[in-house]
């Protein structure tokens, strides 16, 4: 998937947050490429043991659910998330990168819809409790940690490196 920069000099500072966040979610994405399931479903990390790269993404697909559509925009969708332990991190037999990435797509089509008219000091239409500035940084730090995640389960998966 193409990434891109956002650009240096940005005049919208809940723009600069989502453009961050579009270049974070294409790097996860590109981080499954060329996987196979095998690679992607597997859990190397012994202190992790859920911790996949499937795993990652369908966490971040929840991630955003969670906290873009429904709490900052009020989407009336089911958490992805329900549940202890955390159920997002775990697959299916269903789930393969091609699954996983098409849902974790369609989850950002939702979170434009339910963000758009929201400004970074409104606050969110499900509690009130944050701003949209906070809850759009918070899920660009998690995806960033995430994607550091990706990083060393793709190269325990196939030695690639790099972003």
């Amino acid at each position: 998937m193409h990434r891109r920069w956002p650009a240096p000099v940005a005049g919208d500072e809940l723009r600069l947050q989502l453009d961050f966040l579009e270049f974070l979610r294409a790097t996860a994405v590109n981080k499954l490429a060329g996987l196979p399931r095998s690679r992607a479903a597997a859990t190397p990390l012994p202190a992790s043991p859920r911790m996949s790269a499937l795993g990652v993404v369908k966490h971040l697909t929840a991630v955003e659910r969670w906290w873009l559509a429904i709490e900052a925009g009020g989407a009336d969708l089911p958490s992805l998330w329900a549940g202890s332990p955390d159920p997002s991190w775990d697959l299916t037999p269903e789930d393969n990168p091609e699954s996983v990435v098409a849902a974790y797509k369609a989850e950002w089509a939702r979170v434009e819809k339910a963000l758009r008219g929201l400004r970074p000091d409104d606050r969110t239409r499900r509690r009130s409790e944050f701003t949209v500035r906070w809850v759009v940084a918070h899920v660009v730090q998690e995806t960033a940690r995430h994607v550091g995640h990706l990083d060393v389960l793709r190269e325990l998966a196939d030695g690639e490196v790099g972003e």
